[in-house]
């Protein structure tokens, strides 16, 4: 690089008080961030300034970043810092038309976490055709962050070390997965499916949202919903639908941890609000004949009611409590699972749609969910990952199912109305993991094999510590794929993932699962495998 002025920027959450708490952590990556790039000759024009009103310095609007990015030379290399979860929309408009070299930093820290606000912008970006390096790392001090810090400075990219991405093989019609999962696909291409969508672009994820016409071709359409009515038809339910549900879940043994103070604790009203809402999605999803569904809560119902992701949970469960039809007069999407992508992420809805179909078509239990890839540190000789997500997980997927599930008031900090979580701890087995992207104006997936493993559990405890503590958590030993290989390939904060009742099962269910994408027109990797 010419230019010895290399812009800093940071992209926050909407929340106030997330951005308050959160900045400590920002700030500390910031000055070692600042000292190493002023250390290798250059100067750091910080934008925008610290804000003592507000008590942080992130971009925290649209509008912000819009009149931030404004005043600055868009020919100049510029960073953007990543310690915390951060809106993209923040920050994306201002990088569509940034003409300098852009790079996306994180802290490899799980703490509110920087990874994932990253990841999810290095998809945005990606979707958005600009150009981008990334870098991560625990030391901003550590030789390698150093040498790919000062090739970045020097050159304006980051080669990563990607081979472990192949394209996805031929496969042979033979062999009987394969034919299941093309089989599906045909069906799917026929019939259509439908994604009910409770209001677009959860926290700005630009990635999450697919275009119509991309989407259509691969025989998904939207049916467009909107929040206001979830929150109507969950005020319509009666208290007594909502009980009947809590017994149910009471019965199986999972446990609710409850108190008196809704600012700070669990109660039992939040969680008859949260049985209201997974009522109220059940039959707005009927009403519209949807296939899956993805709630974004986080805008729009935050302000109104308890968070969705107990609803979320269960939602994604085969065996969860009966909701009928307003009338009483039948089941609703009885003895299955209602597919839900959280955060309204419609990448991952329709990976949950196929993954659904072709699990339930190979005869294995179909339950699946996406995580947010949150962290990761080496145990014994093994890279164990950290997969966590805010609730949606079925509690199929933990040690001991409903009794191995418990429910913990979501951090008020994100959470101002309360409403419980989905915890538990995924169980040991064999999973597929996969994740759909938008790249180069088509729909594109990555697939690998993953082990989930048991870990003692004061190291669980501490990884929950680390992290989130009331949040589902998953401990996955990816096949094949290092940590800094995932890194640099992977175009989204969310991971897709699945069991299967064997490692020889797991396989069979990603050929099935390449074939089905494969027959959709989706441009598919294997990642490892």
């Amino acid at each position: 690089m010419r230019n010895e002025t290399v812009y800093l920027t940071a992209s926050g959450d909407l929340r106030l008080a997330a951005n308050r708490v959160c900045w400590p952590a920002q700030q500390a990556l910031e000055t070692a961030l600042i000292q190493a790039v002023e250390g290798m000759g250059y100067t750091v024009d910080r934008r925008p300034a610290f804000d003592a009103d507000k008590g942080h310095g992130f971009l925290d609007s649209q509008r912000m970043g819009l009149e931030t990015f404004a005043k600055i030379d868009p020919d100049r290399p510029l960073i953007v810092a990543c310690a915390a979860w951060q809106y993209s929309h923040h920050v994306l408009p201002g990088l569509t038309t940034h003409k300098g070299p852009i790079l996306t930093v994180a802290n490899w820290s799980g703490q509110w976490p920087g990874l994932v606000g990253m990841l999810n912008l290095n998809g945005s970006l990606t979707k958005a055709g600009i150009p981008y390096s990334t870098l991560w790392g625990e030391d901003v001090t550590d030789p390698v962050f150093a040498a790919r810090l000062r090739a970045w400075l020097a050159d304006g990219a980051i080669a990563h070390d990607t081979s472990h991405v192949r394209p996805a093989p031929d496969l042979s019609e033979g062999e009987i997965a394969v034919f299941a999962g093309k089989l599906m696909a045909r069906g799917l291409l026929r019939y259509k499916a439908i994604l009910g969508v409770f209001d677009e672009g959860c926290m700005g994820m630009y990635n999450a949202i697919v275009p119509d016409r991309i989407l259509n071709a691969a025989g998904v359409f939207k049916e467009r919903l909107s929040q206001s009515a979830l929150y109507y038809e969950t005020l319509q339910t009666s208290d007594d639908e909502a009980d009947r549900c809590r017994a149910w879940l009471d019965e199986r043994g999972m446990t609710f941890h409850t108190g008196a103070d809704p600012a700070t604790d669990l109660t039992d009203e939040q969680i008859r609000l949260q049985l209201k809402t997974y009522i109220a999605a059940l039959r707005i999803a009927d009403d519209f004949g949807c296939d899956a569904i993805g709630i974004q809560y986080q805008q729009g119902l935050k302000d109104l009611l308890p968070a969705s992701d107990l609803a979320e949970g269960l939602l994604n469960n085969t065996e969860r409590p009966p909701v009928y039809a307003r009338d009483g007069s039948r089941e609703l999407f009885a003895g299955r699972a209602l597919p839900h992508f959280n955060e309204v992420d419609e990448c991952a809805g329709v990976d949950a749609l196929v993954t659904h179909r072709v699990w339930n078509a190979l005869g294995y239990d179909p339950e699946t969910t996406l995580h947010d890839i949150r962290w990761g540190d080496p145990y014994g000789d093994r890279y164990v990952w950290v997969f966590e997500i805010s609730g949606a997980a079925p509690p199929k997927h933990f040690a001991g199912g409903y009794a191995g599930a418990s429910s913990k008031r979501q951090p008020p900090m994100y959470f101002r109305l309360g409403g419980g979580t989905v915890k538990g701890v995924g169980k040991p087995g064999e999973i597929v993991w996969s994740r759909l992207f938008v790249e180069d104006d088509r729909l594109k997936a990555d697939l690998g094999r993953a082990t989930v493993v048991a870990l003692p559990e004061e190291e669980t405890e501490r990884r929950w510590q680390a992290t989130t503590s009331q949040w589902p958590i998953m401990h996955a030993v990816l096949h094949g794929v290092t940590r800094d290989r995932m890194m640099a390939r992977h175009k989204s904060n969310h991971i897709q993932v699945a069991y299967a009742p064997s490692a020889e099962d797991a396989d069979r269910a990603l050929a099935a699962k390449t074939a089905a994408f494969a027959e959709m027109g989706i441009e598919t990797y294997w990642c490892g495998v």
